[in-house]
């Protein structure tokens, strides 16, 4: 809808274009298209570029919950792309003439990608040398937080259908490291973590839901603090690769959210005793590879 409204735009004053509200330069004109599923079905936030011809970046951002993308941009040759999670990229050609015109490229439909090959059934094992562990956090009234834990361990148990795959991750509570010593120690303390009492957080899964393309929802069980909850990991596969020495491994990037409220740490408590803290949400960032499991798991 929102596309075929703009693409009756001729100028930048027309007054029963919804645009007619914006100033559009004379040496500028607006770029407007939908992007759509193969079922012709918006696609939400999908990332798109406009690069000139020197490949230089001039615009860019996410399609509205309409699919639409509305971009002003100075005259001249661009080369459009649009990529969104489990669809093939897009890229197409567009050019911006004078005048302050809109130009519509109409409904730009994606393809669903490729499914990658997926991981031999059977047992598979963390492989710490090249995972990580992340989360950011904002600090109370400053900028953002980023840390990370540097030991761990995890196992997972791929089914014949992934689906019926489960995973077991063990963290090292106390190898958190935010590069502050301070900090870390503070996290570490009965205010936070409280690693003398709760050595451990715990990651169990049984219940793998498949998204489409290349997507994934792992469900489970998440032990903070001496309290689990039922949390998502919201996971992008990322295939299979063989490695320098000939090992098979295979790599996921996946992310979730947590609320320190959950897992009974009051940051509001904390707050007003004057003790400087990190915010409610923190934002968990997983960059996983998995090999055959050969060795006993230990923390790295």
């Amino acid at each position: 809808m929102i596309s075929r409204l703009l693409g009756r735009r001729t100028t930048a004053g027309r007054r029963n274009s919804p645009l007619s509200g914006f100033s559009v330069p004379p040496n500028a004109g607006l770029l407007t298209c939908r992007v759509l599923d193969p079922v012709s079905e918006p696609v939400r936030q999908a990332e798109y570029t406009l690069n000139d011809n020197q490949g230089r970046k001039v615009a860019g951002g996410e399609t509205d919950p309409f699919g639409g993308i509305v971009a002003m941009v100075p005259v001249g040759d661009y080369r459009l792309s649009v990529a969104a999670d489990s669809f093939s990229p897009y890229r197409g050609s567009v050019s911006v003439m004078e005048g302050g015109k809109a130009v519509s490229l109409g409904d730009v439909t994606l393809q669903i990608a490729p499914t990658l090959p997926l991981p031999d059934p059977g047992e598979w094992e963390i492989e710490a040398a090249h995972t990580r562990i992340g989360f950011t956090a904002r600090h109370i009234g400053l900028a953002q937080v980023y840390g990370r834990f540097d030991h761990f361990a995890g196992a997972i148990r791929v089914g014949d259908a992934v689906e019926d795959s489960a995973m077991h991750v063990v963290i090292d509570a106390s190898s958190i490291d935010t590069n502050v010593r301070m900090r870390d120690d503070h996290l570490r303390s009965a205010d936070f973590l409280d690693v003398e009492h709760f050595p451990t957080i715990e990651f169990y899964s049984d219940q793998f839901a498949h998204r489409g393309g290349n997507r994934w929802a792992v469900n489970g069980g998440l032990t903070l603090h001496g309290v689990t909850r039922t949390v998502t990991l919201d996971a992008q596969y990322q295939g299979i690769r063989v490695g320098m020495e000939g090992e098979t491994r295979a790599a996921v990037k996946a992310t979730t959210e947590l609320h320190r409220e959950d897992y009974t740490i009051n940051w509001q408590s904390m707050l007003a005793r004057g003790i400087a803290v990190v915010g409610s949400s923190i934002k968990i960032d997983l960059d996983i590879q998995i090999v055959p499991k050969g060795t006993e798991l230990e923390f790295k």
